[in-house]
């Protein structure tokens, strides 16, 4: 029996879940901005107590690793971190946008693309392109949102658009075979992806783990106060 709990915190949304050999036991989340480091650890525990488990029953943690913001990562991957040192269990990393993407894997068929997208500021997006397979077509990068971007994926298919970045591709994005789904970031798809890789044995090193961050984090200077941020 393997029993996860799964962290997901790249967005503002909250989630954390537990599954037991990859089926969905319990779900907490939270849509709320900025309340991550008051409210995750509360999630975790308040799961934990509702399905009846203590942190030593569990084999693993699971953390969505990125990409996403500085801030929920930071504290998403800290959490779990934390957990997998004091129960000396293993962590299991698992990307932001592929969990997204396992969202949909029920409903492509096989010759459609997904394409998970998050709001990245401005008309920029983190992005990357998976099969139905989840087979990763494009690598995650950011990419600015132009005129008729993915023309050339809509060609010969359907492809699923999903995440809080849809909204800025809908703007200048029609074609018939697109498909947007403003799905949100959930533990439920991380701890699905988590267990294959437990069955793997794909752990990550807790000294060494860290996010996907893809970009640095910026501190902008205030205009009227050149000293204060």
């Amino acid at each position: 029996m393997a029993l996860i709990l799964s962290i997901e915190s790249s967005t503002t949304v909250c989630s954390v879940a537990i599954h037991e050999n990859g089926m969905l036991v319990g779900i907490l989340e939270l849509h709320q901005d900025n309340v991550h480091s008051q409210k995750l650890m509360l999630l975790v525990k308040d799961l934990m107590e509702r399905v009846g488990l203590m942190p030593s029953e569990l084999q693993a943690v699971a953390v969505s690793s990125g990409p996403g913001s500085y801030t929920g990562l930071r504290i998403g991957v800290s959490i779990a971190k934390g957990l997998a040192f004091a129960h000396q269990i293993p962590l299991i990393g698992v990307d932001t946008l592929e969990a997204m993407a396992q969202q949909v894997t029920p409903f492509v068929k096989e010759a459609d693309l997904i394409i998970p997208m998050m709001d990245a500021r401005r008309m920029e997006v983190y992005t990357a392109v998976y099969d139905a397979s989840l087979r990763k077509l494009e690598p995650v990068e950011p990419r600015v949102i132009e005129s008729n971007p993915f023309l050339e994926y809509l060609k010969e298919r359907s492809v699923f658009f999903l995440g809080d970045g849809v909204k800025k591709l809908k703007e200048i994005l029609s074609h018939p075979q697109s498909v947007f789904l403003e799905k949100f970031n959930s533990a439920a798809s991380v701890g699905e992806l988590a267990f294959k890789k437990f069955e793997e044995n794909k752990f990550e090193d807790l000294a060494y783990f860290e996010p996907n961050y893809l970009k640095e984090f910026r501190v902008i200077a205030s205009k009227k106060n050149p000293f204060l941020v």
